[in-house]
């Protein structure tokens, strides 16, 4: 067995590339190797930002023999009246045998000639130099460039290539115009603290050699040194390094050798909102912030920067970054004193010179449509005066803080400020609250709006922002979502639910959209189609949450939306909580084997209820069955045992206990089991109309109470 390496020596390159180079390699690599019928022991990434380098161990020397089924020409052109054809002798010419050793087989397709041909292991070197350079080409990312005068695409020049098989120098070369990369063994230690070219003696000898001229290849190991660092660092001025992962992944790829300072600015800035602070260490200068402990959120005037260069000069980088820290909070002291010279409400006017889209008018205008679909939402909540002066309070002002000079130059802040002008400007601590909150969730990951003002002003800037750019047709196609409507979708389906808000969503669409019809500079043309389109587009991104989040089996979510079923949409979109319960219900009774005891008997009696008339919303069979067209013993038992489901699945449609449901559904499945099968079993499909009508209708009794939890069609059986 034998290892093999190969490094691609680069230009700095992005951090963001960095990782997602790892994540490419990692699955291509093994996958071409598999592919390519070599076996191996271990494929190792690594990558910093001037390299890319895998690391493949148990690489046999060269490919196993093995056989191959080859088709080719239709029989009927290889051979003719029993006769090879030119077909058939190109055929085995170009698969190097004789035509005797051609065999007709028969295929869904018809008759064609086959050859079975054993195919001898390639070396596994002269593979590998066919699999390198697509792995190189094979990479994908944002703006990627080219150099000199080649046509070689690349996120930053490349320098260097290394490739060894054991300890030999494996022959790779990669063109880029009049330039060439021949591969050698020779790698480059850290920049700064070992810029002599480093030998490498072997393929297995790489983690080692590398480290020992400063540079950590390791990715997970840089990010271990990074994080133990960072808190030693911060211990010494009796602190604890706040570590965002986020930022640790980035950090970790702009360095090869990681060194941790700390560093200091005027404490007059902790005066300072710490989320400002604490933004700029982080998005704008890539620093840890250092708080007073592990448990505490209250910042110390230090900072904990991850240095690339010379660890011995760490003073003169501390005091480098102190002074650009110190410059930019500088900056943040200044917008927020001028911010807050004039209250919040003040800013609103300014809101007309930010336009929202083009065609649906300024940022001031949706904070006024913001205000009646958050009255709309008020009103199905049924919220006291209160609380309704409260959410009108914030909806007006949620979007007020963008225009500040702080949101001017922090936009991430966007919200967070609101809600300290808020305070400031004398507003309800509610009202401060629910404008940050209104922006939550931000990603997929975040939290969600805690209080209930800030997750109604939250639901209606979301569905403000939905139905108004749907009434203009930029409807998301494909992965392309400008306006990321799929996110807002999703996150009023998730605050609903974890909120359990009882909002009709249907109703809230039709108001929102009567609400544009007039509060749109243009108005809205086609409010049907645009509603049919919106229902659609939520049932998606609920499908998904069902399906991906909380783990629903895909028939089960078809059994709760209903496939192609009108009375189950309308119903999933009135009452989302109901519908996140029953499918949480039945991926439960699926689990503890309760599906399986109903399953047959109710989905027998709705296949066989299509044929009749009777519609879904009747439940009391003494409405719709004639016990005297009753031929057999077991058609009275079916019919007396619908008497006393009805009060059952009353009780469990008032309460949502859709377990007594299903107890009474158990109960109930050994009576028509007899139906169907016992010594008194009947023909549904009698000869006699009326008789075949009243069967059926016991059979729709007992579909329409089954419904009540989920469309049993829908359900695959186990197995």
């Amino acid at each position: 067995m034998t290892s093999f390496l190969l490094e691609v020596g680069t230009e700095e390159l992005p951090a963001s590339f960095v990782n997602d180079a790892l994540n490419q390699w990692r699955s291509i690599v093994p996958a071409s190797l598999t592919e390519a019928f070599l076996g191996f022991d271990t494929v190792e990434i690594y990558a910093t930002p001037r390299r890319l380098a895998v690391l493949i161990k148990g690489l046999p020397a060269q490919q196993l023999d093995r056989e191959e089924e080859i088709k080719g020409p239709a029989a009927q052109a290889a051979f003719k009246d029993g006769k090879p054809t030119k077909a058939a002798e190109g055929f085995a010419r170009s698969r190097g045998v004789d035509v005797s050793a051609l065999e007709i087989r028969s295929t869904d397709k018809g008759e064609f000639v086959f050859v079975q041909q054993k195919i001898a292991g390639r070396p596994t070197a002269e593979v590998l130099t066919e699999l390198v350079p697509r792995w190189i080409s094979g990479l994908e990312g944002k703006r990627f460039m080219r150099w000199g005068d080649g046509d070689l695409r690349f996120p930053r020049p490349i320098r260097w290539l290394v490739a060894l098989l054991d300890d030999a120098v494996l022959p790779l070369t990669l063109e880029n115009g009049s330039e060439k990369y021949v591969s050698d063994r020779i790698s480059q230690g850290h920049r700064v603290l070992h810029p002599e070219p480093v030998k490498l003696k072997q393929a297995e000898d790489y983690v080692t050699t590398l480290r020992d001229a400063f540079v950590e290849v390791d990715s997970a190991q840089r990010e271990i040194k990074i994080q133990e660092q960072a808190q030693v660092a911060a211990k010494s001025v009796g602190g604890y390094a706040s570590i965002d992962p986020g930022l640790l992944q980035e950090v970790r790829d702009l360095v090869e050798y990681p060194t941790a300072v700390v560093g200091k600015f005027d404490d007059a800035f902790l005066e300072l909102p710490a989320e400002v602070i604490v933004t700029e260490m982080e998005s704008h200068q890539r620093y840890f912030p250092v708080l007073k402990s592990e448990e505490s959120n209250e910042l110390l005037p230090h900072f904990i920067t991850i240095s690339n260069g010379d660890p011995q000069k760490s003073e003169i980088i501390a005091a480098g970054n102190g002074r650009v820290i110190r410059a930019r909070l500088s900056d943040g002291k200044y917008f927020f004193d001028v911010d807050r010279k004039q209250p919040l409400e003040a800013y609103l006017p300014r809101l007309e010179t930010v336009t929202f889209q083009e065609q649906l008018g300024s940022v001031r205008q949706k904070a006024d449509r913001i205000v009646q679909i958050a009255n709309a939402i008020a009103d199905q909540l049924k919220v006291n005066d209160s609380k309704r002066t409260q959410i009108q309070r914030a909806a007006l002002l949620c979007k007020a803080d963008l225009v500040t000079q702080m949101v001017g130059e922090f936009p991430e802040l966007q919200g967070v400020m609101g809600e300290k002008y808020a305070l400031a400007s004398g507003e309800p601590a509610e009202v401060a609250t629910a404008i940050r909150e209104h922006y939550l969730p931000r990603s997929a990951n975040d939290r969600l709006p805690q209080t209930q003002i800030g997750q109604v002003v939250g639901l209606a800037d979301r569905m403000d922002t939905l139905v108004s750019i749907f009434s203009i047709g930029l409807i998301p196609t494909g992965s392309a979502d400008p306006f990321a409507l799929r996110r807002a979708a999703t996150a009023i389906v998730n605050i609903l639910w974890a909120a359990n808000l009882p909002i009709d969503l249907d109703r809230l669409i039709t108001q929102t959209i009567d609400l544009l019809k007039t509060a749109l500079p243009k108005g809205i043309d086609q409010p049907e189609n645009l509603q049919t389109q919106l229902r659609t587009f939520f049932l998606q991104r609920i499908r998904t949450l069902l399906e991906d989040d909380r783990a629903i089996d895909y028939d089960l979510v078809n059994a709760v939306l209903g496939e192609n079923d009108r009375e189950y949409t309308d119903r999933a979109m009135r009452d989302l909580l109901d519908l996140r319960d029953r499918a949480q219900f039945l991926q439960t009774i699926r689990r503890n084997g309760m599906l399986d005891k109903i399953y047959e008997t109710v989905n027998r009696a709705s296949r066989l209820a299509t044929q009749g008339a009777l519609d879904t919303q009747t439940l009391d069979p003494q409405s719709v069955v004639q016990p005297k067209l009753f031929q057999q013993p077991s058609e009275q038992a079916f019919y007396d045992a619908l008497i006393r489901l009805l009060p059952q699945t009353t009780a469990a449609r008032a309460d949502r206990n859709y377990q007594k449901l299903v107890d009474a559904l158990t109960e109930i499945a050994p009576v028509v089991s007899n139906f169907f099968d016992g010594s008194q079993s009947v023909l549904v499909m009698d000869e006699n109309l009326d008789v075949r009508k009243n069967r059926l209708n016991l059979l729709g009794l007992l579909r329409n109470h089954a419904r009540l939890l989920a469309d049993f069609g829908a359900i695959v059986k186990a197995g």
